[in-house]
């Protein structure tokens, strides 16, 4: 009886660190999405300028909109398809900062509201906004790093290289019809908040992102346009999908 408790017991001593050894390869494998340190994020999304009502003073659409010979368009015309692309770094299981580029661009066609030529035809203008965002953010996660779903929240900068034109038939004081291109451009800078919710399949996700952000462009006035500021704020709804490494 002695001699088979004794083998029983070899027998368990030798197949424990075999156990261990099992039991520490899984853990590393389930944990290999929470514990990577860099995400490759990208987007696909919409962009809304803000409305009428609250844009700044003197912005160059209002003016557009609202002057003694106004021009015939929404300023939701504005609003566009987003791209872009995002490096992000997780600082701990909580915290992540990251650097992202975005693109957008939008030709919106105008006419007169009140006037035309004088054989009933219609001046016709096209405006054009063009945005290339980078942007610098950090996020709190709500779940730790690794979670099944990962719902967070953040903020940050953002500065746009940004570039807005008119171009086509215009209309002076004296009603007088002619043809002309004005463009503007710069780079403004100002903040963002973020939140989001991501869902993690091994080293991949796939989630849904607001995105809220207030700056402004300026010198407008100096192209010849009827405003001397562009209002840039607006949300931002996206779908993305990353890789972490």
């Amino acid at each position: 009886m002695i001699k088979r408790i004794l083998a029983l017991a070899t027998l368990l001593t030798s197949l424990a660190p075999a156990a261990a050894s099992a039991q520490i390869r899984q853990v590393s494998s389930s944990s290999k999405g929470g514990d990577a340190r860099s995400t490759v994020n990208f987007t696909i999304g919409y962009f809304a300028l803000k409305g009428i009502e609250t844009r700044v003073n003197d912005d160059v659409l209002v003016n557009d909109l609202l002057n003694a010979q106004p021009l015939l368009f929404e300023v939701n015309d504005f609003n566009s398809a987003t791209f872009g692309g995002e490096y992000l770094f997780a600082v701990n299981r909580r915290v992540e900062a990251g650097v992202g580029l975005g693109y957008s661009q939008r030709s919106v066609p105008s006419v007169y509201a009140n006037l035309t030529h004088p054989n009933g035809d219609e001046i016709f203008q096209e405006l054009k906004l063009k945005q290339v965002p980078v942007t610098f953010t950090g996020r709190i996660l709500l779940l730790p790093r690794g979670s099944s779903v990962e719902p967070y929240v953040g903020g940050g900068l953002v500065a746009i290289r940004w570039r807005y034109s008119e171009a086509g038939e215009f209309v002076d004081s004296s009603n007088n019809i002619f043809s002309a291109r004005y463009t503007g451009d710069g780079t403004a800078a100002g903040p963002m908040a973020l939140f989001g919710i991501r869902g993690v399949v091994q080293n991949w996700t796939v989630g849904a992102e607001g995105r809220w952000q207030k700056l402004e462009g300026k010198g407008l006035a100096d192209a010849g346009m009827l405003g001397d500021k562009i209002d840039l704020g607006g949300w931002h709804a996206n779908f993305t999908f990353g890789f972490r490494f």
